[in-house]
């Protein structure tokens, strides 16, 4: 009796365990795996010996932090990450700005079609990033591009979205137009949970609801904004698709435009997967690095806040 007792409770505790185990494998085959093998890879190389030619001519052998120290110097990785910090700082604004802005109308009392207004922002980001850049690309065309024709009709110039300075804006467009819907459903339910009896004691102190919008929602939305601005610098440092897409387009998009297509062009263009998987870890280690700051910071403006709340 006592053994079968022990044996019931030892399959009681392990059976979350158990549960966990096939999503545990998976982690470990699809994505710890192939982060240390990438890391491993960072510290070889190929040693060639001779002509190349022969069984034994290419040898891989132990680099160190020699990968590591050609991609910190290497100035096509430096730029694409300065073109990307510029990307950015047009990016992350915007579109948060658009998705607090449309979550405070939907969660107005005055709003008329909520349901179909909230699907309408929210269905670009089911949209494919490859398809909506090729579906942008073949719009910022001034030869197939309705907007440069009505330009045209006007007799109004027609600036050249894929050249230059505006090819910022261009890029920034299409992540922005296809970003703002998800980052505006995390702050509307954010919005949707916050009791109906602090804006009903917000309206009896006589608040507009531009003051409660701005006085109540927005301070009580906070941990929302953070989250969605933490997912965008993410998504920011790992752009690819758009500007990769419109390379074909414009002569202004080189293989190395981002610091992800400059690790796609050395792993398959060059076939130095050595360089590259050193150049993909410093990516993650910068991501890790700004993602840790920046959490840390602010966890450490919210505990002052409450703090100073508890002192008043």
């Amino acid at each position: 009796m006592s053994s079968s007792t022990s044996r019931r409770s030892y399959g009681v505790k392990g059976a979350p365990y158990g549960f966990l185990l096939p999503a545990t494998i998976l982690f470990a085959l699809f994505f710890a795996l192939p982060i240390g093998y990438a890391v491993w890879l960072s510290f070889r190389k190929v040693r060639v010996s001779g002509l190349g030619l022969g069984s034994g001519a290419r040898k891989e052998v132990w680099a160190g932090f020699g990968n590591y120290t050609e991609a910190l110097q290497d100035s096509e990785l430096l730029h694409g990450a300065l073109r990307v910090l510029g990307y950015g700082c047009i990016v992350v604004p915007v579109m948060l700005g658009l998705a607090l802005l449309f979550a405070l109308m939907l969660d107005s009392e005055k709003v008329r079609l909520a349901p179909f207004t909230r699907l309408a922002i929210f269905l670009p980001y089911a949209v494919p990033g490859v398809v909506a850049a090729l579906l942008w690309g073949f719009l910022y065309l001034p030869d197939v591009s309705p907007f440069s024709f009505a330009l045209d009709k006007l007799g109004l110039p027609q600036p050249d979205l894929l050249d230059g300075g505006p090819l910022y804006l261009a890029l920034a467009n299409i992540a922005v137009w296809g970003g703002t819907g998800f980052n505006m459903i995390v702050i509307y339910t954010s919005l949707r949970s916050i009791p109906a009896e602090v804006y009903e004691a917000a309206k009896l102190d006589g608040a507009t609801p531009l003051q409660i919008a701005l006085r109540i929602k927005i301070p009580m939305v906070a941990p929302s904004l953070v989250l969605t601005f933490f997912f965008s610098i993410i998504a920011t440092l790992q752009v690819f698709n758009e500007p990769t897409t419109l390379k074909p387009l414009t002569n202004s998009v080189d293989t190395a435009w981002s610091p992800l297509m400059k690790v796609y062009q050395d792993a398959f263009g060059r076939n130095d997967i050595y360089a590259a998987a050193a150049e993909a870890t410093l990516i993650a280690l910068v991501t890790l690095l700004l993602s840790f700051g920046f959490l840390r910071a602010a966890n450490r403006r919210n505990k002052r806040d409450v703090s100073q709340g508890g002192v008043r």
